[in-house]
């Protein structure tokens, strides 16, 4: 059965939908994008703004059984593909040891018109 899932730590979504769900003993989380909690977007760089992005999936899937290292698929959406370079070096410091299968793509535009949104799928 599917549930839906939240977090203290993390921005309430901006939308109509979960900041993630749990199916079985895997966790899908919505798209993050860098926000804080009150929901200010935060940095200016690619690089300010995955470890937001980051962040805020660590913290949803620690208040919900999970972690970072339980990562299996991680997509990434970026504005401009030139940057990432400077995300891949933010992204490597939560995911080198756990390597999980990712997909990248470059978006004509994202939310709030940040540089990145992020999506995780982890087990518990």
């Amino acid at each position: 059965m599917k549930k839906k899932l939240t977090s203290t730590k993390a921005p309430n979504p901006i939308g109509p939908y979960s900041v993630a769900v749990n199916y079985g003993n895997l966790i899908y989380t919505s798209g993050q994008i860098p926000l804080d909690r009150q929901g200010n977007v935060v940095g200016t760089d690619i690089k300010e703004q995955t470890r937001q992005v980051i962040e805020n999936l660590k913290n949803i899937l620690e208040e919900n059984g999970s972690s970072i290292a339980q990562v299996i698929k991680t997509t990434v959406f970026l504005k401009d593909m030139n940057e990432f370079a400077g995300m891949n070096e933010v992204y490597n410091e939560y995911f080198a040891d756990s390597a999980p299968a990712r997909s990248t793509l470059e978006a004509a535009r994202l939310p709030k018109d940040v540089k990145i949104e992020m999506d995780v799928i982890a087990f518990k």
